[in-house]
């Protein structure tokens, strides 16, 4: 039987309370650690695509106690990673690598150690990086599990401490069936994507309960629900979006910096007033989306947030108020269009797999300000890949036409 590694770490896209900043760690997983792990000549199981639940149970304690190594990702803190770091520091005294995104902050207490770290574009890891990547933590880990050098802090201070040591033929068996269940919650997920892309809103929302039934609370999971049911528009538009309102509440929209919620949330409001022209409606789809911009500059949030701002504007009766609402719609698309000009000058720019939604953000901006901007226009165009993401950009953009006569 191969060695194996066990990977704890987030799941889906995370935020940093500290800098605001999303990262998609699947993207992490798949481009960076399982290839790095599987080319090392180990077996990989990530934690978080094998609970059952929110919970920590015997089976994850014992891959933590015995595994031959255990890769934690510690971007964004998730909860869960950094307190099953410590239960693999004080099982055992080597064989552990912490990995980190470059630019967020290391926590006092972690200082101390060895981290490998990694650059993420938030939506996706650049090619070269990725590469790169790869190719130095095969060469970390195969140090690591070759040489068995006292990493934890735990064993380092207290050496006389003798870790325990799980019976083989139990830890054989979990190993067995978490690697069973990390192939099947992997598999409902992809098929889920699958649909998203396919715009089979009615069949991807089938996928991301079934995920949801398997690992309970998982907030990627929630909001990948909450998407794909009030697209689907089943049984009715406004319907779909009611049922997608309760779902997102879970994630408690209004203590969360959670961009991608704040931006679901925003996006449920507005869909909800274009139908109903409730003006509570509105209220709330601003405050969702500004606030939401606020956090981390997402040009996603912000071009909605403006768009919603010019609503606003339209349906005001206070002059005052109306030329405020238009003004800080003005603003907003201005700092839009700064920092996707800064983007543009990056090195990596190319590389990223969120180009068509910058492209098309940065068109809808320019139209808004009445600046040229049909380059970015085909650059979008030329990106497709659904028939929604096509109905969602003409969207926006016959609203700011008839907005702008």
């Amino acid at each position: 039987m191969k060695k194996l590694c066990f990977v704890i770490m987030g799941y889906g896209k995370k935020t940093d309370i500290y800098s605001g900043e999303t990262y998609d760690l699947d993207k992490t997983y798949l481009n960076i650690i399982k290839p790095a792990v599987e080319e090392s000549g180990l077996d990989c199981v990530r934690g978080d695509e094998i609970q059952d639940s929110g919970l920590i149970d015997k089976n994850m304690y014992a891959l933590l106690l015995q595994a031959e190594l255990v890769i934690a990702d510690i971007t964004t803190y998730n909860p869960n990673a950094i307190y099953e770091l410590g239960v693999r520091h004080a099982a055992r005294p080597f064989s552990t690598i912490i990995i980190k995104e470059t630019h967020d902050s290391i926590p006092f207490d972690l200082n101390h150690n060895k981290i490998f770290h990694y650059e993420h574009m938030g939506d996706d890891i650049g090619a070269t990086e990725a590469q790169r990547c790869v190719k130095d933590l095969k060469l970390l880990i195969e140090s690591v599990v070759n040489n068995e050098e006292t990493d934890s802090p735990f064993f380092q201070y207290i050496s006389s401490i003798k870790p325990y040591v799980l019976p083989r033929e139990e830890f054989n068996y979990i190993i067995q069936e978490l690697a069973d269940k990390e192939k099947h919650i992997f598999a409902i997920v992809e098929k889920a994507k699958n649909e998203m892309a396919s715009s089979n809103f009615i069949e991807a929302k089938k996928f991301w309960l079934k995920a949801l039934n398997k690992v309970e609370n998982e907030p990627y999971f929630i909001q990948q629900y909450a998407l794909s049911t009030y697209k689907s528009k089943e049984p009715s538009e406004r319907t779909a979006l009611q049922d997608a309102l309760n779902i997102i509440f879970k994630l408690e929209p209004d203590s969360t910096n959670d961009p991608e919620t704040l931006g679901l949330t925003g996006a449920i409001y507005k869909r909800l007033w274009l139908l109903d022209k409730d003006v509570e409606y509105l209220n709330r789809a601003i405050d969702y989306y500004r606030k939401g911009f606020q956090i981390n500059n997402d040009y996603y949030t912000g071009e909605n947030y403006a768009l919603c701002l010019d609503f606003k504007a339209l349906s005001e009766s206070n002059d005052d108020e109306k030329i405020y609402y238009k003004v800080e719609a003005k603003k907003t698309r201005e700092k839009i269009i700064f920092l996707i000009e800064e983007m543009l000058e990056q090195d990596n720019f190319e590389q990223r797999n969120d180009l068509k939604w910058i492209y098309a953000t940065y068109s809808i901006c320019l139209l808004a300000l009445g600046k040229e901007r049909e380059e970015y226009e085909k650059l979008f165009y030329s990106k497709l890949e659904a028939d929604w993401e096509r109905e969602t950009y003409e969207s926006s953009k016959k609203h700011i036409i008839k907005l702008n006569k």
